[in-house]
């Protein structure tokens, strides 16, 4: 899909307008643009999305479709605010091309970078619209072309949505609970804290800010030896050696829990399969005591080849 990636090529003879250096006119015909999409994206209108999309990305719609349908009962009820717009002018490319946008005030030292993979010749804009007064508020980003054939037509050439808050915090609470959780050496705790901060920071990845660039960097900083990553985690429980293959932060139980997928030859014996899971949890806290503190609970995920994943959660306190 266009400009799915995150990229660091950089594309000579591009623009980019900021809202407040835009027209009237331009930021109306945007806005206009933005607001009639987020309307049909909450009612759940894959069908007149699709028709106000480009025909590239028309080609390769299922990713949007799903998405729609699974944010849509989120965002009922919700009022929208288009929060920034970015009008962006890459006609000069001679072909499609990695293409880095700087996004900068005159006198602001604000600077927004937008970096888009393949990226071909023509004008785009990119709005950031915010929901509020739904079930979860949500932040989306919206790429939008314009039609050559017609100068006010615009569509939508990438779609990309997240939560504005995860289990009640914003993204500035959690920079500043990974803060205090550094502060004490904590730095598991911290890690995770620093990475939900990053997630909810912005709403897509080839966006970035000075703020996110801060954030990124203290995360590294108290980034912990072991992580999976290349290569799995090993933990040891009952006697056996489980590898974990990912580790991330969860707020869907309205509280912070952490999600731990791990490797298994078979998981169809539910008995069996949910005891090795609370093994896996006790191991894992044993080895890292620090977690209890951090979060409500764990999500412990057992993955065996061809099978459906067998999970469960426990809250810290049946963890022993």
């Amino acid at each position: 899909m266009l400009a799915v990636l995150l990229s660091c090529g950089v594309a000579g003879a591009v623009t980019c307008t900021t809202q407040s250096q835009m027209t009237e006119a331009q930021r109306s015909v945007l806005l206009k643009a933005g607001t009639t999409l987020a309307a049909e994206i909450q009612a759940g209108n894959v069908a007149a999305v699709k028709a106000d999309t480009i025909s590239l990305v028309v080609a390769q719609f299922d990713p949007i479709a799903n998405t729609i349908q699974s944010i849509s009962p989120e965002m009922q009820g919700a009022n929208f605010l288009v929060q920034n717009m970015y009008a962006l002018n890459a006609s000069d490319l001679k072909a499609p091309a990695d293409t880095q946008f700087f996004c900068s005030v005159p006198g602001s030292e604000l600077l927004i970078t937008i970096s888009l993979a393949q990226l071909p010749p023509g004008n785009y804009a990119v709005l950031l619209v915010h929901s509020s007064g739904g079930k979860q508020p949500q932040q989306m980003a919206m790429i939008l072309a314009n039609d050559s054939a017609q100068s006010n037509q615009w569509k939508l050439a990438g779609f990309y949505v997240r939560p504005l808050t995860l289990a009640g915090h914003d993204s500035v609470w959690y920079w500043t609970q990974a803060r205090a959780f550094a502060a004490k050496k904590q730095q598991w705790n911290a890690y995770f804290y620093y990475e939900t901060a990053a997630y909810l920071a912005l709403p897509a990845d080839f966006l970035s800010s000075p703020n996110l660039e801060k954030l990124q960097k203290e995360m590294g900083s108290v980034k912990p030896d072991g992580l999976p990553g290349s290569g799995p985690m090993v933990v040891s429980a009952a006697g056996q050696m489980f590898e974990i293959t990912d580790l991330h932060t969860d707020g869907s139980l309205g509280h912070l829990d952490l999600v731990v997928n791990y490797k298994v030859s078979d998981a169809s014996d539910p008995v069996a399969t949910r005891s090795r899971n609370i093994d896996v949890m006790k191991a894992l806290l044993a080895q890292h005591p620090e977690l209890r503190e951090g979060f409500s609970g764990l999500w412990v995920y057992a993955n065996a080849p061809n099978q459906r994943p067998f999970g469960i959660e426990l809250p810290m306190n049946q963890i022993q």
